[in-house]
């Protein structure tokens, strides 16, 4: 994990690379505030479960993949920002197509978050900046 001079921004080595000028995470104070995170592999350009369409559309995606990697994603950022799953507090999370998805997430959310329960919420969007389905929005609270 690089760090800048502040050592408030962090930038994790196994997570996707961010698609915009924004680092992965920051710390300010003990909150650990994770920008959007979506289910893209680091250094892949195909996302997990998705197949496009020639011009670039979406034609099908697997959404159940899609979020195994979005919470493996987290997971690599806390973890290399010094924080662990169980310090999540709150989960915002964007999906392209609530009402298909919604309840596939809601069971896997139920199983990842069986110990820990951050506040949650969860909104639709009309598209997220690459072809995902799933985006999630965290903050931890670390200790010390």
């Amino acid at each position: 994990m690089a760090t800048d001079e502040t050592a408030t921004h962090f930038h994790s080595s196994r997570a996707p690379e961010p698609v915009g000028l924004y680092p992965h995470a920051r710390r300010v104070g003990n909150l650990l505030f994770l920008s959007g995170v979506g289910p893209r592999q680091r250094g892949q350009k195909q996302v997990p479960g998705v197949a496009l369409n020639a011009d670039g559309s979406i034609q099908s995606y697997n959404f159940e993949q899609q979020c195994h990697a979005v919470f493996q994603n987290v997971r690599y950022i806390l973890e290399e920002a010094g924080a662990r799953w169980e310090d999540l507090v709150d989960v915002t999370v964007f999906l392209t197509n609530m009402k298909d998805d919604f309840p596939t997430y809601n069971r896997l959310y139920a199983e990842y978050f069986q110990r820990n329960q951050p506040c949650r919420t969860t909104v639709e969007v009309n598209c997220l900046p690459t072809p995902i389905a799933i985006e999630l929005k965290c903050i931890a609270a670390l200790s010390a």
